[in-house]
């Protein structure tokens, strides 16, 4: 009696979730392809050059495949998205998304696959995968990828699986805690220089499986050219050799001096605000100012130059001129005083009046030439001509 009590229960269940199922169905008609079985609902939209996510999928989707579209993961995909809650595997690869933007994925809590290679991605924001807490399988192979933050995966506690092979990436630095059973690298430009010290300690030091691991090797620099990174010779003391003399050269520039001194100006009595508080601090100066500061002296002392030429002349002209001045009441007394006593100098006429020696001055004066008798001076007043 168990078994057959059992037996019927178990088939009461099945058929409870054969009406759920179909309930769901009517109510949410699906246009796409999906296949639903007892504990899964997959739907394929594969090469139907679908720009957008379509809003008619069943939204108790499990796996979900959207390969070979035209999705570029808009704002609009990413809030269709939020509503798969069940969603388990979903497949974005060859579509045509280029920036995985922060939190791109956030409400698929239970997503274990998410696949986005053979896309155009050169640009992976630090919380692109923020909230994908049970991801297990991260497939970012075949984009445009240069540069990773290493905090971009700090959010996934679950991740096993990574996938980054033939993008652009020339280093990866990566936190000592990450912990993976598999990483596959191969197809990028390595540089076997100091940048990837911290990766290959973590690929030696850690329990990790690089897969395809004689075709990732280094391409910079030539004397390690087909070097596999895991095995170069990059010499931790090099590094630190190298590092120490970079902050020498840099602590001992005129830009870094300025800086400190603008620290410690910026540290006076008058710019600390308190103990809890922050200080005020100058900015450091750059090297545009020097270059502005020289533009224009140039441009100063070129003006003045200029301007000096053309006006030099015409100062002089003036300054040459103006050699006479304002005649006062004195002055003309003198003057007469004068004429008399040059004029007694010359000889006189026998059989003349008094007035020949203003003849003989009359005469003598006519002899200059290009004079026409007359002195003409602005600054004499017309009352003193009269008077004369």
């Amino acid at each position: 009696m168990l078994p057959q009590r059992s037996n019927r229960k178990a088939l009461n269940m099945k058929l409870s979730w054969l009406v759920i199922w179909a309930g769901t169905l009517l109510l949410n008609p699906v246009t796409a392809d999906c296949n639903i079985t007892f504990q899964t609902v997959t739907c394929e939209e594969c090469g139907k050059n679908l720009s957008n996510i379509p809003t008619s999928l069943f939204q108790n989707v499990t796996k979900l495949s959207l390969r070979n579209n035209k999705i570029t993961l808009k704002d609009s995909d990413k809030e269709i998205l939020r509503s798969f809650l069940n969603l388990t595997e979903l497949y974005l690869n060859e579509n045509m998304i280029t920036v995985l933007y922060n939190n791109s994925f956030c409400n698929l809590t239970k997503l274990v696959i998410l696949d986005i290679s053979n896309n155009h991605i050169s640009t992976v924001h630090k919380a692109a995968f923020a909230g994908l807490n049970q991801l297990s399988v991260l497939n970012l192979s075949y984009n445009m990828i240069t540069q990773l933050d290493s905090d971009v995966f700090t959010s996934l506690k679950s991740l096993t699986v990574l996938n980054l092979q033939y993008n652009l990436l020339n280093s990866f630095h990566i936190n000592s805690s990450f912990k993976l059973v598999k990483i596959i690298l191969a197809g990028n430009p390595w540089n076997c220089s100091c940048n990837l010290l911290d990766l290959q300690i973590w690929l030696t030091a850690s329990s990790v499986t690089m897969e395809n691991e004689s075709n990732t090797k280094c391409t910079f620099p030539n004397t390690k050219e087909n070097f596999s990174i895991k095995t170069a010779a990059i010499q931790p003391a090099d590094c630190k050799t190298e590092k120490a003399s970079l902050e020498n050269t840099l602590t001992s520039s005129p830009a870094i001096k300025l800086k400190s001194n603008a620290l410690v100006t910026a540290l006076t009595p008058n710019n600390i605000t308190g103990n809890n508080r922050t200080h005020a601090e100058l900015p450091p100066p750059g090297k545009s100012w020097t270059f502005l500061a020289g533009v224009l002296g140039f441009v100063l002392s070129t003006t003045l130059l200029i301007f000096t030429a053309i006006k030099c002349p015409t100062w002089y002209h003036y300054l040459i001129s103006y050699s006479h001045r304002r005649l006062e009441e004195n002055d003309s007394e003198m003057f007469e005083q004068e004429f008399s006593a040059d004029m007694s100098s010359f000889p006189t006429v026998s059989g003349k009046n008094n007035e020949d020696p203003i003849v003989i001055f009359e005469k003598i004066h006519a002899c200059v030439p290009g004079e026409d008798g007359f002195i003409e001076d602005k600054y004499i007043d017309s009352y003193v001509t009269e008077e004369g």
